[in-house]
């Protein structure tokens, strides 16, 4: 009499194959999983670079103010200041291109009162000439001679806001792939100090920011030196 095999043999080792290679996926993605976390260690640094720069361009607001009684008279009055004033700058080596005359501003005071007071002078008026230059040095040299033009009977307004000279540094293309190098640079000087002293290798860069420029004054003394300062942010994976 002949006795049948079992047919759930099959069934159970085809089960146990599976818990195995269940078992031997599992292990293998854990390590992978090891291995991908061991990846996503990084290190975030930022470097930093500046430099002083002269500015290349000026601008200088020049202002003066007249008051007269008599209309035509003080329009006079303005010409002939606003003559003085072209002539003083054509002294000191200041392009006539580079010079600018606006129309007087003109104010009845008359016309503004609403009692009290008479004024002294029914009209003001202010004139402002203005220098547009490259020639820093020249410009400069003419702002520390100004009280020539007060000997010349000229009423100079240097407080008003309108009259502050500007200084303007234009050449940031020229330098900027110079700066973010040097930005770059001495952001991994410091991932490369970090990474020896925690006894890591530092690997690639995994992200980058670059910040933007900033361009200033170097003291109140001196605006005609620019401070050009640019932070780079750049994260560098670690591994051991």
């Amino acid at each position: 009499m002949m006795t049948e095999k079992p047919y759930f043999l099959p069934a159970v080792s085809l089960g146990i194959c599976l818990l195995i290679g269940l078992a031997l996926l599992g292990s293998l993605l854990g390590t992978a999983l090891l291995d991908m976390k061991q990846l996503e260690r990084s290190v975030t640094v930022k470097g930093l670079s500046e430099h002083e720069y002269e500015a290349d361009i000026v601008i200088w607001p020049i202002q003066f103010t007249e008051a007269d009684n008599d209309l035509n008279r003080l329009y006079q009055r303005m010409e002939s200041g606003t003559r003085k004033v072209r002539d003083f700058l054509t002294d000191k080596a200041i392009a006539d291109s580079e010079i600018t005359i606006n129309a007087p501003a003109i104010t009845d005071k008359s016309a503004q009162q609403y009692g009290g007071a008479r004024p002294d002078f029914r009209y003001t008026a202010s004139q402002t000439v203005t220098v547009y230059s490259e020639n820093i040095a020249a410009v400069r040299q003419a702002m520390s001679d100004m009280a020539e033009l007060g000997k010349q009977g000229l009423v100079l307004t240097g407080n008003n806001y309108m009259a502050q000279s500007e200084y303007l540094f234009t050449r940031l293309n020229e330098i900027k792939p110079q700066m973010i190098e040097e930005a770059t640079r001495n952001a991994r000087e410091v991932a490369e100090k970090f990474a020896e002293d925690s006894n890591s290798n530092l690997g690639k860069i995994k992200q980058a920011s670059q910040g933007q420029f900033s361009i200033y004054a170097r003291d109140n003394n001196n605006p005609h030196i620019k401070k050009v300062r640019v932070v780079s942010t750049i994260e560098y994976y670690l591994s051991d």
